[in-house]
């Protein structure tokens, strides 16, 4: 483009707008802030002050004073959609938070009212662009391992899991059988979205687990509320395929030639030692080739960041004629699924998940 994409934030005060400015102050080449719409005047001017970036009231006085070339929307499933219905009749592309509905009935209507009218909105789902798991699934469709069947994925909650176990499986929308149960237990209170913890405290968590059964693939879903930030609970994800396994960062091959092969998933960091470059991430390597390099290098960003930035890249390809990379209809069959994984566990029952309207409609 020969300049920086520019993106507006609605919702601009929330946790996850942070993220968003964040990359853009680090990658200022790439991306731009166009102005950030937050409600409360005080939140409004404190945004200001910290990150140097206009504020508005309401999304009207935003689109007189600014031209973004995409909106971000980081507001409640509950309050998106009127955002929604609003920038698709100005033809404005959006990136959209997670969840994009609170219930089957939202997503339905997203899909009446949005996705067949030809809206273009996008879901920032990042989980399966973390360096990770992009070097995972670089391995699975270099076809090392053979035909994939089986997947566990202890990651994050019931969408984001959900999403992990589609990518690795190489799912859509077909039907799928779920039994879930949820067990009870107590363990110390770790950090939260607030910080680390100050006094030991022992806290009831809840650990759920569901199998997805496809008929010819199954993943498995194992997470406990809060694991992903805990200092005492380890995430895990495997792949099993028909010629090899991937687990967590271990990866063993047998061969054609009936020799097996035991990989490594190794991440290669500047700045460690005697290296001067920078500290940032370079890529991923197994055995002799790299399997993921990091397209935002040498900003000095984290994994989620990495992964974020990767959904902002995408999404500014979107807009001006690339390919879709995760619609309405992704994020929704992940949130269906995710409820169906709730429902199973409420009731003991296993559930059917039969194909919704946004994979049927073609």
């Amino acid at each position: 483009m020969g300049r920086p994409v520019t993106f507006s934030i609605i919702g601009g005060a929330g946790f996850r707008a942070q993220y968003f400015l964040r990359i853009a102050q680090a990658l200022p080449e790439r991306f731009r802030i166009s102005g950030m719409v937050v409600r409360d005047e005080s939140k409004g001017n404190e945004m200001e002050a910290n990150w140097g970036t206009a504020t508005y009231r309401n999304l009207d006085q935003l689109l007189v004073h600014e031209k973004p070339d995409f909106i971000v929307l980081c507001v409640s499933a509950s309050a998106s959609l009127e955002y929604l219905l609003q920038l698709a009749k100005l033809d404005i592309p959006v990136l959209l938070e997670t969840p994009p509905a609170p219930d089957l009935q939202g997503l339905e209507r997203l899909h009446k009212e949005l996705t067949l009218q030809g809206a273009r909105i996008q879901v920032a789902e990042q989980y399966h662009l973390h360096p990770v798991q992009q070097a995972r699934l670089a391995l699975i469709q270099s076809g090392r391992l053979g035909r994939i069947t089986e997947t566990s994925v202890s990651i994050s909650q019931f969408y984001h899991g959900v999403s992990l176990i589609r990518k690795m499986l190489g799912v859509a929308y077909e039907e799928v059988k779920i039994k879930a149960m949820r067990f009870e237990s107590n363990w110390v209170q770790g950090p939260t979205r607030s910080g680390p913890p100050t006094v030991d405290t022992m806290i009831p968590l809840s650990r759920d687990l569901a199998w997805l059964d496809f008929g010819d693939r199954l993943g498995i879903y194992d997470f406990t509320k809060d694991q992903h930030r805990s200092w005492v609970r380890s995430n895990h994800l495997s792949v099993r395929g028909e010629r090899g396994e991937i687990f967590d960062q271990r990866v063993l091959i047998q061969q054609e030639t009936c020799i097996p092969l035991q990989l490594e998933l190794k991440r290669i960091n500047k700045g460690e030692l005697e290296n001067a470059e920078g500290y940032f991430l370079q890529g991923i390597i197994c055995g002799e080739q790299w399997i993921y390099e990091n397209p935002f290098a040498p900003a000095r960003l984290y994994d989620d960041e990495i992964a974020i930035a990767s959904c902002l890249q995408k999404m500014a390809d979107y807009t001006f004629g690339g390919a879709s990379f995760y619609s309405l209809n992704e994020a929704s069959q992940d949130h269906y699924l995710g409820m169906m994984m709730e429902q199973a566990i409420q009731t003991g029952e296993t559930i059917t998940a039969t194909p919704r309207c946004w994979a049927l409609d073609k």
